[in-house]
């Protein structure tokens, strides 16, 4: 069958979302946000679990409704098996189990950093392989050789700390509200980015380190903060720009490399850092510069939702690849 129809469900972290998808077309993406980490300043894992157990039954109804599909068309259910909170992707793995079985159809069990990348092959333009993709988010920074749709290596990736959590770092630090990196981005906007010089990391290879650009924040601020306890106040916009420009160049520095040395002209981004304003701008600029063909999702498949499960699944499917009833969640599951 060449024009499947499936039902995919993303549960890795704090967004319950559900979608379904015929041949290689997404019908609906239905996203449920968890507004319950707000308070917290960040995601509660306990919280996460028992949030997707009360979503995903309304956010799954909801998606067959939108796409207009009864339950009886379905030709497989796919999940996101990993990476991610243990807990949230027991919810949806049992669910998607669950409905399969009741169903009698086959369960695709889908990498939640490839279907990431995969994200571009839902809307046009898609990029020709083989390409390269710089995943980000906040659990990842990684640049991945994409050769196929199921064949992927990854090539470099940070040996410590993702980008994400930096600007979500240094977004507390300045006293931002939660999600941080977004509003980080959009203070950034009104900054100059030239204001104040932070070091940009050199990791050997293709390879990425945030820790010491988190540190130099901190520093920074408690220095000039000694004597003039307005500062952060008064400078917040440029503060932003300075550190969103210097983990910009952190990341564009190696992928420039890479495509150097591998003679790859086809760049993508994908991950919840990809709809960052400055990154997908400043890719563009790089663009004209090296000569690239750049791909950037749109804004609904950048951050985690079941619409980049369901075209995984969609390849994973026309391959024969299925899962069994005795899979389980890979929180640590690498590409």
């Amino acid at each position: 069958m060449t024009e499947p129809t499936i039902l995919a469900i993303e549960s890795s972290c704090d967004e319950t979302s559900a979608a379904v998808i015929r041949g290689g077309k997404v019908l609906s993406n239905i996203v449920n946000t968890q507004a319950v980490h707000e308070q917290y300043g960040g995601v509660v894992p306990e919280l996460a679990s028992r949030a997707h157990q009360q979503n995903i039954i309304p956010v799954v109804a909801q998606a067959l409704l939108q796409a207009n599909v009864n339950k009886s068309e379905l030709n497989a259910v796919a999940f996101t098996r990993g990476p991610g909170l243990l807990g949230a992707l027991l919810v949806g793995s049992s669910f998607a189990k669950s409905f399969a079985l009741g169903l009698n159809i086959p369960l695709i069990d889908v990498n939640h950093m490839q279907a990431h990348i995969l994200a571009h092959f839902i809307d046009d333009p898609k990029p020709q392989f083989p390409f390269l993709c710089l995943t980000v988010s906040g659990g990842h920074t990684q640049i991945v050789l994409v050769k196929d749709h199921l064949d992927m290596e990854v090539i470099g990736q940070t040996t410590d700390d993702a980008v994400g959590e930096a600007f979500d770092k240094t977004a507390k630090m300045l006293g931002l509200p939660y999600p941080g990196g977004p509003m980080l981005d959009k203070m950034a906007a009104q900054g100059n980015p030239k204001a104040f010089e932070f070091p940009v990391g050199n990791m050997p290879a293709y390879n990425y380190s945030f820790s010491g650009i988190k540190t130099s924040v901190l520093y920074f601020l408690r220095d000039k903060t000694k004597n003039d306890a307005a500062f952060v106040q008064e400078n917040i916009a440029d503060i932003c720009a300075s550190v969103q420009k210097t983990l910009i160049k952190t990341l564009l520095k190696k992928v420039v490399l890479a495509s150097k040395e591998l003679g790859v002209k086809e760049i993508a981004i994908a991950g919840g850092v990809s709809a960052n304003s400055g990154l997908r701008r400043t890719l563009q600029e790089y663009a004209a510069k090296y000569n690239w063909n750049v791909y950037i999702p749109a804004f609904q498949y950048c951050t985690d939702n079941a619409g980049m499960i369901a075209i995984a699944a969609h390849y994973q499917y026309l391959k024969g690849d299925f899962a069994s009833q005795y899979v389980s969640p890979e929180p640590r599951l690498k590409i």
